[in-house]
């Protein structure tokens, strides 16, 4: 299939046997699994929301307001990686048009979106021979990446880039806890988390002050989430600070993480029914005579006839039970509960990733090469809901087109997919308040400039 064919209208387009007359294509007729360079070039011509996307990065800089930054766009880096592992860096577009134009022609394998610089990225070179250092990230969404490879310690269904439903709920534990910090005790308000495709999650913070950070001042607040610090092989891999626990942590404590550790990790993952898995928890607690005691009891009925689903909420509580006992109190161990909690269910974000501006991360809607699934948006308010298993693929969409037909009251092709409910949730309930409150932005400081115009004038 060529590109003319491609991007020349729904009438020229076949994807195996698809039927322009609407008559339908039975099953022998679908979309084989997998993931090609032919498959991505109906995805960009016909499903992927190029719009839609450009309008959230440029952020109302549309050019039909007196207040618009009329380069803004212009200066913002975008990365493709094509057939090959072939890498893009620095490309830069001015209108929907020549950023749907590149992709369609490129047809790269990932686009990735990196910050807005003080000029534009593909004119770099010029200003550098110029001898000015003005070539430099001034503006960029404040970005967090969590991976379930992370947790490959804590975790016995999965590991590797393998996830299954009963690993992937310490992502929406990740979600919810990192979701209603950034918007209880930071104030931000347009939020976008997106499925990774595979393994994990992307948050992308838009709010204008989120994107004005220094470099500095997002270390801080990745360092404000930071308490996982440890790796398998360290005993102690949690720090919670002094003698009281930060509300922060109190909140993710009582409200997600304890209730999740015990109804959902603790019987899904059976922490406690072999000796090496419960070997790892009692090498959190530091006192040697209660880890015998509790070593004993258990070594002690391995012959009983508990089960092995019972036997993991048996242990937990004798081991709750003498740690919270009155006589270990003073001793400090009342804590090690709580940092047994924290280090199997605190969110592990890659801190590199969310404290510099010039780092890239893949854009929404992306399809992951290796799964062939399209990286969705995730509500955060029903994220508990949200299975990567059932994420839409590149092939399901393709044989959904096959299978679909026409329909007179769709006006995109999209729309007569899966990816429908992404998108509709994408424009809705993220890009149109962050466009919203970005128009209000901008002309409440056109507005103030004006005045600052008048007040000037009168003197």
């Amino acid at each position: 299939m060529t590109m003319e064919e491609v991007g020349s209208g729904r009438d020229a387009m076949e994807i195996d046997g698809f039927n322009p007359e609407g008559k339908e294509k039975r099953r022998e007729n679908s979309v084989p699994d997998g993931f090609n360079a032919n498959y991505l070039k109906v995805y960009y011509g016909k499903l992927f929301p190029h719009s839609d996307l450009f309008k959230w990065i440029s952020y109302g800089n549309d050019g039909k307001h007196p207040a618009c930054d009329q380069s803004y766009i212009g200066r913002r880096e975008f990365s493709f990686t094509l057939d090959n592992d072939i890498y893009l860096r620095f490309q830069s577009f001015n209108s929907i048009h020549d950023m749907e134009n590149s992709i369609k022609e490129k047809c790269p394998f990932k686009i990735d979106i990196g910050p807005v610089y003080s000029v534009d990225p593909a004119k770099r070179h010029a200003y550098a021979q110029s001898g000015d250092n003005v070539f430099t990230p001034v503006e960029r969404e404040l970005v967090f990446d969590i991976d379930i490879t992370d947790y490959d310690d804590v975790r016995y269904c999965c590991s590797g880039a393998d996830v299954c439903l009963d690993c992937w709920p310490l992502m929406t534990v990740a979600i919810k806890v990192i979701d209603t910090a950034l918007r209880d005790d930071f104030g931000f308000n347009h939020i976008l988390w997106v499925y990774s495709g595979r393994r994990g999650v992307h948050c992308w913070v838009c709010d204008r002050k989120a994107r004005r950070l220094t470099n500095e001042q997002r270390a801080a607040i990745a360092d404000y989430f930071r308490v996982y610090k440890g790796n398998e092989n360290s005993q102690k891999k949690v720090s919670l600070g002094g003698a009281s626990l930060h509300p922060f942590l109190v909140r993710s404590y009582i409200e997600v993480l304890k209730d999740f550790f015990e109804e959902k990790l603790l019987p899904g993952q059976k922490l406690f029914s072999t000796e090496d898995r419960y070997e790892k928890i009692l090498e959190m607690i530091p006192d040697e005579s209660i880890t015998s005691e509790l070593r004993g009891k258990w070594q002690d009925n391995r012959r009983s006839s508990i089960s092995k689903e019972d036997i993991n909420a048996i242990r937990w509580e004798q081991l709750k039970h003498m740690l919270q006992s009155g006589k270990h109190k003073a001793q400090g161990l009342r804590r090690c509960v709580e940092e047994i909690v924290f280090s199997y269910t605190y969110p592990r974000l890659d801190m590199e990733v969310s404290k510099h501006m010039n780092h890239l991360l893949k854009a929404p809607f992306c399809v992951h090469p290796k799964t062939g699934r399209v990286c969705v948006p995730i509500d955060p308010k029903s994220c508990e809901e949200f299975d990567p298993t059932n994420a839409p693929t590149l092939s399901m969409l393709l044989e959904e087109l096959n299978m679909g037909g026409f329909r007179a009251d769709a006006d995109d092709d999209w729309e007569r997919t899966a990816l429908a409910k992404s998108v509709k949730f994408f424009r809705s309930s993220f890009l149109q308040p962050l466009l919203k409150s970005s128009k209000e932005e901008m002309e409440s400081a056109y507005n103030a400039k004006l005045q600052l115009s008048k007040n000037s004038l009168s003197w």
